[in-house]
């Protein structure tokens, strides 16, 4: 795999992994049809009645696309008879948006009235899909405080040490990136720290792991205190990726027909930011 950063290759490979995983989900649409489709195989048509709001010019260029990036299946019966449904891949996938569902309300500026966990999900991704986020992200954590000189030599190496501000300044507007001012260094904020469960469970789904791993993730993981060594971390896919393990049973959404998404969300353990959280 080609390096795309200064970061050890392991880690560049899992930052290229998860950028590649966010890419494939976060198109507009792209995770409503997927949760259209959480149940049995459905015909065109089927999935149209319910996204009501897709022209039909619309739905068939993203069903396409998902079944590109391997998470839709298209299965054709007979000449008139065509059906879309989940890959094994979309099916392990399904139980990482109730993470980005919670860290979105703890930590998103909310609206007067609560928002649909299908919004929290899309707004959440549209946040950290921005180019370069999940590589400042990952060297911000995995260094703790870091000057922009340093993160451009880390995250971008082939290109001009200036070229990291940009990207900087929108994750402190976004309220994930921490500094005192031009001259200071960056940190996480408890918002970016808060973003362990969703990446080392990003990481594990596209590494092909059970997304039990995401809690012995080297960089996000619950289980890695410091000075202890961190689990090898699998530097590809693995061919057939691993089923969700049993342990997070109680992470999966359930489905009903009358709603696109609806779960249980997790306890929250910290409470929401006092501000109102970060702007969407």
């Amino acid at each position: 795999m080609l390096s795309l950063t200064g970061l050890p290759p392991a880690t560049d490979a899992d930052v290229a992994r998860v950028s590649e995983a966010l890419a494939m989900i976060t198109p507009r649409w792209n995770v409503r049809i997927l949760l259209a489709l959480s149940g049995p195989p459905l015909r065109y048509n089927e999935i149209a009645d319910k996204l009501p709001w897709l022209r039909s010019g619309q739905l068939h260029p993203k069903l396409q696309s998902l079944c590109d990036a391997g998470l839709v299946r298209r299965t054709e019966h007979d000449a008139r008879h065509v059906t879309y449904g989940h890959t094994d891949r979309a099916t392990t996938l399904l139980p990482v948006l109730p993470l980005v569902v919670t860290w979105a309300e703890q930590y998103l500026e909310q609206p007067e009235g609560p928002l649909p966990p299908i919004d929290q999900i899309e707004d959440s991704l549209t946040l950290l899909t921005r180019r370069h986020v999940a590589a400042i992200l990952w060297t911000l954590k995995a260094r703790g405080e870091t000057s922009g000189r340093v993160l451009a030599e880390i995250v971008m190496p082939d290109a001009g040490w200036t070229a990291v501000y940009p990207p900087l300044r929108q994750l402190v507007a976004d309220g994930l990136v921490n500094t005192a001012g031009s001259g200071h260094p960056y940190s996480l904020s408890t918002a970016g720290e808060g973003l362990g469960p969703v990446f080392g469970a990003l990481s594990a789904w596209s590494a092909g792991q059970p997304l039990a791993q995401a809690a012995r993730h080297p960089v996000w993981g619950q289980n890695n205190q410091a000075g202890q060594p961190s689990r090898a971390w699998v530097s590809h896919p693995a061919p057939t990726p691993a089923p969700a393990a049993q342990t997070q049973s109680a992470q999966r959404p359930t489905w009903r027909r009358t709603d696109l998404f609806s779960h249980a969300l997790p306890p929250r353990t910290t409470p929401a930011l006092p501000t109102g959280g970060i702007r969407r």
